[in-house]
């Protein structure tokens, strides 16, 4: 009955305006009178069913001019939905436009009358329903592939569907559709001949100017898509669908740009140009503006996100290197010689360049700029490095030519091999202006070219002057043609630059066109005259054929190979070679090549792993281990690579997980090996099972912190990085790169990575592949978490025990009773013996290993109750190193675990007894002051008192008694720095001044790392103090922002922060050492990490106070203001103010990072910030205009957090650590919204909130677009509700803009609401 009663309904409306059409009613009439009957019927205006039946009406039967007129009028006093009738007309008008040409014209002039003025639309009656109607209509959701009901999202849908529409009806029209990739639209616009009465028709003898009006109403069509991509709102209700619908605005801006470059009715209009046209649509126009209507904060967000910042630099000494000082302050961290990494510095560093580069907005010049000149001023800063187990130049050098040059050889390889349509990113970042091909590379060629303005940082440090001036030798005979041979160098002087553009060349990233460059070469050419005697042996005669002989392998171990070539023939040797040839190739890839073959050193450290994994050979079939075999070379690589910097230069490289892998089948063979076989290398000396497995094993032990206890301190569910290094987790990383090794979308540091894991065994390895080394771990836990216990009287471990004593203290007679004794009552002394190899027991290393703990145990407590002297003690345990040398580590793990537990007693080092530090110990104290005043940190008392005895508890006692038996050389060296942090760590623990009285002990042992020893003993303070601590973090804040005049301090910036090294060479007293120089060696001993964050964040909000002070003094703005300048001078002073703000976030958010890595940015972002929120606040009013402190701590703590969180996770998805990232937005974003929503109470001060949110959403939307994808729809909507309330609209609409398309229609509806 209702559907019947609504079918008399339409159908009285047809004859209504069938009858008016006939009498030539007045179209007002008419719809009055209609809209008159249908509200008595009840019927809901505007009317979808009123729509189709006017549009069925007129198309075709009544297709005349007062039709047409009822229709307008009906949309003038909306009686019908406009966006509806104008999808029903494109479907019914637009296939008919070549017959019904005028229909066409008037279709369009209605487009252009409402499709314009929307907001009346989406506000009125009936909304949502006419939009469902006309997705049914154009079948949106099947043509956009979006199941979507949102009406937001149906209009963005809409429009774009309108005017793909148009476009490609003119491409039809033009005969250019051909031209698309699919040939054909996927709209209703085919033309359709029609079976119309001619003779009734309104313009049936008029073809001829149907033409011409086909012709026009081309132009016309073409001419609204303009106005659709220029007009304020479509445009950017357009914008939405380039984020959203990315493949889909592909395919409409080619088919656009088709139209562009061929359309003849374009050259027809009089107000669009082709290029006009292709101009509206590219990606520097088509963005959500920021210049709209908002309250006078958002002024101060384009301060935050500044991309002027990059050519003016920052503020009041802060030079535009500070934008850097992140990367600046990650690259000297690296160079802390205690700590490894399992991830490659090409990694991090790389994460870190685009980081930064996204954050501040520089281009790849600058970016370059600024990566190759913080990587000299590592240089610089260790021109003349102090003595001592530490990394020295080598490993700085390594960072510059070779982990630099592969970072930027990984970002060129990006942008070269992606494909050049990338949706994903036209679709999350329309803010960033497309990259032109081979952009990169040539930004790398112009920042070379720029660096060479830099002479201060290009002069090169003492020990590669020659190498710089054979660059810069090599430049001038490639543009002479003189070749080597005959000719010599008058005067040819290379910089660093020389070495940076020779090992960017060698990795194909530039050409030899960089020769030419303008100042890039000096110095003259001169004939060798004849009879100067010929070069020796060299890489070239070698590569001519010259075999491997030890002259040349002398030669080849001191000239680092300049080519892959080169390599590979020496790896061939030590492949196929005899034994001698072996070892021979091994000593020279272990040489120069290694610590300075920059531009070949990847390849290098590739083929000693290599060869430390000798696959088994074919005709092998004996039932040891093949490894056995290889001794004499495995020895020679183990020992070549165990310095420190070679560990360094692997670890910089990510090797370290895979240099594990392959030493520990080594040490599992050798380490099970009774030691009755030897081999003699070719020097002479002879080598047992127990020397390779001690080499072997040490050198393994340096690669994760093995001293440590395995629960470190962390935060939340996740573990510092530190406390992950173990054996497990490395092999866990190498594995990694095994399951990765295919994907086709690795960049070129994992597939190098790849390569060398499965290189040496292509399946997985895991710790219970080595069960002889997990006891020994599993012990060495057990060792440090608890006292000893387990030694059972007869049992083979208690029996080794006895044997190593005797061996250890034979020349000591206790009568009947042995030093186990003390631990074992009922066990009975062997007796004394001879002092000869029959006292060393023939065990495997590993065996010995498990006894070790015990006699050590024994030992101390035998000195403990006064049976063995301290003299005997040491002389002991340097007899059982001497023995195996691999026992220290345990020794190390020993006594760690008991200076830790606190039990022993303290013994006086009184010369007499033990070793005494009287000598030099207040020169050392006074050092330590000294170092620790000039950096701005002061400690009341260094010492307890200057007459008390100097005391140390007997464990510590006893190792560094054993530590200064050791002869400083390179055999101990590789020793030493397996004690030597250790010792540090321990002495650091224990009271003062037990460092000072270690560090004086050792300075009379090697008086040459004197300056190492005062700087480590100088660290320990703040592990002593916490307040000291808090001080140094002070001093690194004013030093970085020049808030102090003392000298160190300068201007500010990163020569403040980090300064020139550490150093005695030129006054020949110490010198000052930075505070980032101090915290950088002193943070990773810190346990309570979370209190230095916290510690971080008041800082932080104190220098801002400090900034605002200076920067805005009240009296200079009342002043100004007198005389009208004050909105200009309130303008510059706010920027200012504003950089050294974003100097001192960048500071804290970059500490916060180094110092606790992804957990310790992770909590303070779910808690110490929203803490600090809720908290109660003193008054943030200072000095300056009302609030602006206030404001200014706002964006200074946004800043801090988006940086430190797009340090952690990387501003895209690229990095393992962005999986974390959803989790700790959708908290973080829950908090904002929530108090916006006044669901959570604040105790900040309200200016300080309201920037920080704005500040917190800018920066997110600018610069981390993907971090917005990741949030919640209904967050960012609640947000956007907020941030509108505050009347930060543009904000607003730019949040919801890049939300995705669960916030489209949310977007498009605010476009419309605010008419933007």
């Amino acid at each position: 009955m209702e559907v019947s009663l609504q079918g008399n309904l339409w159908d009285s409306v047809v004859e209504l305006t069938k009858g008016a059409q006939q009498k030539g009613s007045d179209p007002l009439l008419w719809v009055m009178q209609l809209s008159s009957n249908l509200n008595s019927m009840g019927v809901s205006l505007p009317s979808v069913e009123l729509a189709n039946v006017l549009v069925s009406h007129i198309c075709w039967e009544n297709n005349v001019p007062i039709t047409w007129k009822f229709l307008e009028k009906a949309l003038m006093l909306k009686i019908v939905p406009p966006m509806l009738v104008l999808a029903l007309l494109s479907q019914k008008v637009i296939p008919s436009r070549r017959s019904q040409p005028v229909a066409y014209r008037l279709y369009m002039e209605l487009l252009k009358r409402h499709i314009f003025t929307l907001k009346s639309q989406i506000n009125g009656p009936n909304y949502q329903i006419i939009m469902k109607s006309i997705e049914s209509i154009l079948h949106l959701s099947w043509n956009f592939g979006l199941q979507a009901s949102d009406p937001g999202i149906l209009v963005v849908e809409f429009l774009f569907s309108i005017v793909w529409q148009l476009l490609d009806a003119s491409l039809d029209d033009e005969g250019l559709l051909n031209c698309t990739l699919e040939k054909k639209s996927k709209w209703a616009i085919e033309p359709q001949e029609m079976e119309i009465d001619c003779h009734g028709s309104y313009y049936e003898k008029r073809s001829e100017y149907n033409e011409i009006l086909q012709e026009t109403n081309t132009v016309m069509a073409i001419e609204i898509i303009g106005k659709f991509l220029q007009n304020n709102l479509t445009s950017r209700i357009l914008d939405l669908a380039r984020r959203n619908l990315p493949v889909h605005w592909t395919s409409f801006i080619q088919r656009l740009q088709i139209l562009g470059s061929n359309s003849l009715a374009l050259r027809n209009s009089k107000t669009l140009t082709a290029e006009a046209l292709i101009n509206l649509t590219s990606d520097s126009r088509m963005v959500l503006p920021r210049d709209c209507k908002t309250t006078s904060l958002l002024k101060y967000h384009a301060v935050m996100v500044s991309r002027s910042l990059t050519s003016t630099g920052l503020c009041h000494g802060a030079s535009r290197s500070a934008l850097w000082l992140p990367l600046d302050l990650l690259l000297e961290d690296a160079m802390d010689g205690y700590q490894v990494d399992a991830t490659s510095a090409v990694e991090v560093i790389t994460g870190l360049i685009k980081t930064l580069r996204a954050i501040n907005g520089t281009s790849w010049h600058d970016t370059f700029l600024g990566l190759w000149i913080a990587a000299l001023r590592l240089v610089q800063r260790e021109r003349y490095p102090i003595e001592g187990p530490v990394p020295r130049l080598d490993t700085r050098l390594c960072m510059l030519l070779s982990i630099t040059t592969l970072v930027v050889a990984d970002l060129i390889e990006e942008e070269e091999i992606t494909p050049t349509n990338k949706n994903e990113c036209g679709s999350i970042n329309g803010w960033k202006e497309k990259e032109v091909p081979r952009q990169r590379r040539n930004d790398l060629v112009s920042s070379l070219q720029t660096l060479g303005d830099y002479q201060g940082l290009l002069t090169p440090p003492q020990c590669v002057v020659s190498a710089a001036n054979q660059a810069a030798a090599k430049a001038m005979l490639f543009l002479s043609g003189v070749t080597v041979g005959s000719a010599y160098f008058d005067c040819v002087t290379g910089n660093m630059r020389h070495l940076i553009v020779e090992s960017c060349i060698a990795r194909n990233l530039l050409d030899t066109s960089a020769y030419s460059w303008p100042g890039y070469i000096n110095g003259c050419i001169n004939q060798l005259p004849h009879g100067m005697p010929t070069q020796g042996p060299d890489w070239s005669s070698y590569m001519l054929g010259a075999t491997l002989t030890p002259a040349m392998a002398n030669a080849l171990v001191s000239s680092p190979a300049s080519s892959l070539a080169e390599l590979e023939k020496v790896f061939e040797v030590a492949v196929n070679g005899s034994n001698a040839e072996k070892i021979s190739a091994a000593t020279v890839l272990c040489g120069a090549s290694l610590i300075r073959g920059w531009n070949i050193q990847e390849h290098t450290a590739h083929f000693i792993i290599r060869l430390l994994s000798p696959p088994v050979p074919a005709n092998y079939s004996g039932d040891d281990s093949h490894l056995i075999g290889y001794a004499p070379m495995l020895n020679v690589l183990i020992v070549g690579i165990g310095s420190v910097d070679c560990v360094q230069i692997f670890s910089l490289h990510g090797l370290v997980p895979q240099l594990a892998c392959s030493l520990m089948p080594i040490c599992e063979v050798f380490g099970s090996c009774v030691p009755n076989v030897s081999w003699t290398l070719t020097t002479g000396e002879e080598i047992s099972a127990h020397a390779v497995f001690s080499n072997a094993f040490t050198l393994l032990l340096k690669l994760w912190r093995f001293n440590h206890p395995p629960l470190e301190h962390g935060v939340g569910d996740v573990p510092t990085v530190a406390s992950r290094l173990t054996p497990e987790y490395l092999l866990s990383v190498r594995n990694s790169y095994l399951v990765s090794s295919g994907s086709a979308h690795q960049d070129r540091n994992k597939r190098r990575l790849s390569a060398v894991a499965s290189s040496s065994s292509p399946e997985p390895v895991f710790v219970d592949s080595f069960p002889k080394l997990k006891v020994w771990y599993r012990q060495h836990q057990a060792c440090i978490a608890s006292t000893l216990s387990g030694l059972v009287h007869g049992t083979p471990v208690h029996q080794i025990v006895d044997g190593l004593l005797n061996m250890m203290f034979t020349k000591i007679n206790r009568g009947s009773q042995s030093l186990t004794s003390v631990n074992s009552p009922s066990s009975s002394s062997s007796g004394p013996g001879n002092e000869d190899s029959s006292l060393r027991p023939k065990l495997p290393a590993w065996d010995i290993l498990e006894a070790v703990p015990f006699v050590v145990d024994a030992a101390l407590t035998a000195c403990a109750h006064g049976k063995l002297s301290p003299r005997e003690l040491a002389t002991g345990l340097k007899d059982l190193v001497d023995f195996l040398p691999a026992s220290l580590a345990t020794i190390v793990s020993y006594f760690s675990a008991e200076v830790t537990r606190g039990i022993w007693k303290l013994v006086f080092m009184n010369g007499t007894d033990w070793p005494s530090p009287a000598v030099n110990l207040s020169y050392v104290e006074e050092q330590i002051k000294k170092i620790l005043a000039a950096t701005g940190v002061h400690v009341p008392s260094l010492a307890a008192g200057g007459s008390s005895p100097a005391t140390l508890p007997l464990p510590l006692a006893a190792f560094v008694s054993l530590t200064i038996t050791y002869k400083i050389d390179r055999a101990s060296e590789r020793f030493l720095s397996l004690a030597g942090p250790t010792l540090e760590c321990l002495a650091a623990g224990c009271p003062w001044p037990c460092m000072p009285i270690v560090a004086s002990l050792w300075t009379q042992k090697a008086k040459r790392w004197s300056d190492f020893l005062v700087f480590s003993a100088s660290r320990t303070v703040f592990l002593q103090n916490r307040d000291s601590m808090v001080q140094l973090l002070k001093s690194c804040f004013t030093a970085t922002l020049g808030l102090n005049a003392t000298p160190i301090s300068s201007n500010g910036g990163v020569g403040a922060l980090l300064g020139h090294g550490f150093g005695s060479h030129f006054c020949g007293v110490i010198s000052p050492v930075a505070p980032g120089i101090l915290y950088l060696r002193v943070y990773r001993s810190i346990t309570d990490i979370v209190f230095m964050t916290e510690e971080i964040v008041t800082i932080l909000m104190h220098s801002v106070r400090e900034i605002a002070c200076r920067v805005l003094p009240k009296e200079r703005l009342e002043k100004l203001k007198t005389r009208g300048n004050a909105m200009r001078y309130e303008q510059v002073s706010l920027d200012a103010a504003m950089s050294r703000v974003k100097l001192a976030a960048s500071l804290g958010a970059s500490l916060v990072w180094l110092t606790g890595g992804l957990c310790l940015v992770q909590s303070l972002i779910t808690e110490t910030l929203p803490s600090w929120f809720i908290s109660m606040h003193g008054s943030e009013q200072e000095q300056g205009s009302e609030g602006i402190v206030a404001m200014l701590g706002g964006y200074a703590l946004a800043y801090f957090a988006v940086l430190g969180g797009a340090f952690a996770w990387g501003v895209d998805s690229s990095s393992s650590a962005s999986k974390r990232r959803p989790k700790v937005l959708r908290i973080h974003m829950e908090f904002l919204a929530s108090a916006l929503d006044g669901k959570i109470s604040l105790g900040c001060d309200s200016a300080t909130w309201r920037a920080y949110v704005s500040g917190f959403v800018t920066l997110m939307v600018s610069c981390t677009p993907n971090w917005v994808l990741e949030v919640d729809v209904d967050v960012l909507r609640r947000l956007s509700n907020g941030l509108r309330q505050w009347g930060e609209e543009e904000l607003a609409l730019a949040l919801l803009g890049i939300g995705g398309v669960g916030t489209m229609g949310a977007a498009a509806e605010l476009i419309v609401e605010n008419e933007m």
